[in-house]
C-alpha cells in the first residue's frame, strides 16, 4: 500500500475514538495487527497492538511507544498506522497486561 498521499494526523486527533481499532502496517507493509487501546497519557502513551491470532482470537496484546507509530488516513478516510516494527519482533514482545 502506498501511504504518500494519506493524510497524517494531527497530535489532537490521537485519542481513542479515533484509533482504536486501525490496522498497523510493519516495515515491510504488511498488516502487523490491530491498536487495541492506548495506555497512559502524554508523550508517554504507550500503544497496545494485537498481535497474531486470527479474527483476534488468539492474539497477544503488547505494547509499543506511541510515537513509534505514524497514523493516517487512507482515501477512504479510514485510520491506520505505519510502524518500522515487523510483525516478528512484535510476536518476541513480553505479553501486555492491564
Amino acid at each position: 500500500m502506498d501511504h504518500t498521499n494519506h493524510v497524517r494526523l494531527s497530535p489532537a486527533e490521537l485519542t481513542p475514538a479515533v484509533l482504536d481499532g486501525a490496522t498497523i502496517y510493519g516495515a515491510d507493509d504488511h498488516k502487523v495487527g490491530t491498536l487495541d487501546h492506548l495506555h497512559g497519557t502524554g508523550a508517554g502513551r504507550t500503544a497496545i497492538i494485537d498481535v497474531g491470532g486470527f479474527l483476534g482470537i488468539g492474539a497477544k496484546p503488547v505494547g509499543v511507544p506511541l510515537v513509534d507509530l505514524e497514523f493516517m488516513r487512507d482515501s477512504d478516510g479510514d485510520v491506520h498506522a505505519v510502524t518500522n516494527w515487523t510483525k516478528d519482533q512484535l510476536k518476541e514482545m513480553p505479553e501486555h497486561r492491564d
